[in-house]
This record gives structure tokens, sequence and C-alpha cells, in this order.
């Protein structure tokens, strides 16, 4: 049995639960997702199988990913990852894994790449307080002050500075599953993920 499966942000709504609350959710379409390989600890020293998501016109891959493809018969994908199972035989190859393996009450964590943000100051990148925001104040958006005294005399590594900001790998961990939709492919959670609309998702049932 596997505990993680791939799929994209549709976006986020709201989510009226059975007491008359209101909750944030996001929309996540989450597989279907077919298996294409699988890796033993004979051969590739542990075991996972490999899935592919979102089907890809075959003028669109390249000759050795088109003959691995054919080898599972379910066409080509844009989306090639391995899942960690504890017996890739209980799998075969183009085998569908559909998003019913997660049920309403599931805990879940979900990574994404968050938005790319550009080169941002310390304001918006870290939440720094800035300067007095008062007529003749020369210090509003600055970064201050990074220095040290005589000892050490230099700056220290790490310092919170201006940079670049988003476009990394976040994961958002406990989200809850409210709704499963295995006719759409629909997996609804709590709260919101990182990422823009119709961006790649990686969602990992929590055990325990």
């Amino acid at each position: 049995m596997v505990n993680k499966l791939f799929g994209k942000k549709l976006g986020m709504t709201r989510y009226f639960l059975e007491d008359g609350r209101c909750v944030p959710v996001t929309v996540l379409r989450v597989g279907p997702c077919y298996v294409i390989q699988k890796k033993t600890v004979e051969k590739e020293g542990y075991n996972a199988i490999q899935v592919g998501f979102e089907p890809q016109k075959e003028s669109r891959v390249n000759k050795p990913m088109l003959g691995h493809f054919k080898k599972a018969g379910r066409g080509c994908f844009k989306y090639l990852r391995e899942i960690k199972v504890d017996n890739p035989d209980e799998f075969e190859l183009g085998q569908e894994i559909k998003v019913d393996i997660f049920k309403v009450g599931d805990i879940v964590n979900v990574t994404g790449t968050s938005k790319g943000r550009g080169f941002a100051g310390v304001l918006k990148r870290w939440g720094f307080s800035g300067g007095p925001a008062a007529h003749g104040s020369r210090f509003h958006r600055t970064t201050g002050s990074i220095g040290m005294c005589a000892t050490p005399g230099r700056v220290y590594k790490g310092r919170k500075m201006p940079g670049r900001m988003g476009n990394q790998r976040v994961t958002v961990k406990n989200l809850k599953v409210l709704d499963v939709r295995p006719e759409l492919n629909v997996l609804v959670v709590s709260g919101s993920v990182p990422g823009s609309r119709n961006s790649f998702v990686e969602v990992t049932k929590v055990s325990g």
C-alpha cells in the first residue's frame, strides 16, 4: 500500500463543516498515477515504485524515455516520481493508483514549490519592522546595521539580508482531509498549500 500520491493545486475556496463552521480549504487534483517501474533491493538497492502523473504527448519525449514508458503500456507522462514501498511485487506495471487511497479525516503533509517573489528587501522577506515612517527620517525600509564590534570584526554567516525570495521546496504539515471525490480525482484539505494554481504537489499521508 502506498502512502503518497502526486497531483496539482487547483485553487482555494471555503468549506462548510457539519457544525456550521466555515473553514478555508485547498482543492487538489490528485492522481491518477500509473506504475512505470518497480525497483528492488536486489537490483537498485532499495524497494520503490516509479509512478507517472499527467499524460504527455509522445512527441515531447526523447527515445530512451519513450522505450521506458512503453514497458508499462500506459503512454507517456510529464512527471515521474518514486514512492518507497515495502514490497514492489504487490504492484503491476501500468497499475492505476487513485485518490481513494486517502479518506476523510486523514492527516497529510503537502509539499510544493512556493511562489517566486524575485529580489525582496528585509521587510518583505523576513518581516523586519523598519524605521520610523515620520517626516525627516532617513531610515524607512533599509536593513540597518549588520556589523559587529572590533570582535569578531566581521559579519556572521546566516545574517538575514535582502535577496531572492520564494521559489523553494516547502512542506506544510498536518493538514486534514475534509473531502475525497474519486470520480473527479479531487482531494480537499484544510488550510493552504505552497505554490500557484496548477503547480505540482506531493501529498503524503501521516502514519499513526
